[in-house]
């Protein structure tokens, strides 16, 4: 049985699963809020989780295959490291590998949440049968994870797709540390952020939305720069990568319905047209439960390696 770490700058998750020829059970799951809690005191969560299910099936920890852990970056996976996220203040050179191997003796591998997601969104959802692949994360941050002829893309040193960094804009709402970035435009907290600063209004990402469905005009001129940004970061994805699907979860996921009549028109003139042609932009295959396959994809996945 393996062990999937899901840590996002709202909540985190502990998944056991199973693979199985071309997929991945997931036997449980449960989660607990990040806001609040210190990175130690979230990994001293995550080891009593851990405990609490070893003991329920009479086993110890040690009995574990491997444990996966899906981070928002930057970090260092080779060194099994934390390096600073953004949107998990205080979060700054985890031993995180190092917390959990010490801990329970169990051989644990950390990978960028958006790299895991790629990787499990490729193997087990909409990537299944293509070669390229681009999945992005449009949650609490945004980033993205690539894979390029089948193998993932992580770049010098894991910073490969860390898209939300890049400035769309020369003033605007902040995210990833920086005014006017595609992180500020496109995700759940530069939402919220670009709702305050165009309109004054005081709300979360998923009431602008729901106020979007219900024709609220300041809510939909909102969520339109939004859309239109995000159209922007497509094209781009498009020209550069030229890949056969980019796969988005988070808020796309839940709204696509708004999302794409904005952006297939921006699309179309934006970017190359044979490019264009062959990338399919969807809803991550995967759904709300992408965070836990991707997970245990990466615990998995290390014992391949």
């Amino acid at each position: 049985m393996n062990i999937g770490l899901d840590i996002g700058g709202t909540k985190c998750a502990i998944s056991t699963g199973e693979p199985y020829d071309g997929g991945i059970e997931i036997l449980s799951r449960d989660e607990f809020p990040t806001a609040g809690l210190s990175w130690r005191e979230v990994l001293e969560e995550f080891s009593r989780r851990i405990e609490a299910i070893a003991s329920s099936r009479s086993m110890s920890p040690k009995d574990f295959v491997s444990i996966g852990i899906s981070c928002g970056g930057p970090l260092d996976s080779k060194k099994g490291l934390i390096l600073s996220p953004p949107n998990l203040p205080g979060w700054d050179n985890v031993p995180i590998v190092e917390f959990f191997e010490d801990r329970f003796g169990v051989p644990t591998s950390v990978e960028n949440d958006a790299n895991a997601c790629a990787m499990a969104e490729y193997l087990y959802g909409s990537g299944r049968g293509v070669k390229n692949l681009v999945f992005m994360t449009f949650g609490t941050g945004l980033g993205a994870g690539i894979v390029i002829d089948g193998k993932l893309y992580s770049g010098a040193n894991d910073n490969a797709g860390e898209i939300g960094h890049i400035r769309l804009a020369p003033t605007g709402p902040v995210g990833y540390n920086k005014e006017g970035s595609a992180e500020g435009f496109c995700s759940g907290a530069g939402i919220a952020r670009l709702a305050k600063i165009r309109k004054g209004l005081d709300i979360t990402a998923k009431e602008l939305f729901e106020r979007v469905r219900l024709g609220d005009a300041d809510a939909v001129e909102v969520f339109r720069e939004s859309a239109e940004k995000l159209a922007t970061i497509l094209a781009f994805t498009i020209d550069i990568l030229n890949p056969e699907v980019i796969a988005l979860g988070g808020i796309f996921m839940r709204n696509a319905d708004l999302f794409m009549p904005i952006i297939e028109p921006i699309l179309e003139e934006e970017a190359l047209v044979l490019a264009r042609k062959v990338c399919k932009i969807t809803a991550a295959e995967l759904g709300e439960n992408i965070g836990d396959y991707a997970a245990l994809a990466v615990a998995i996945g290390s014992q391949n390696k």
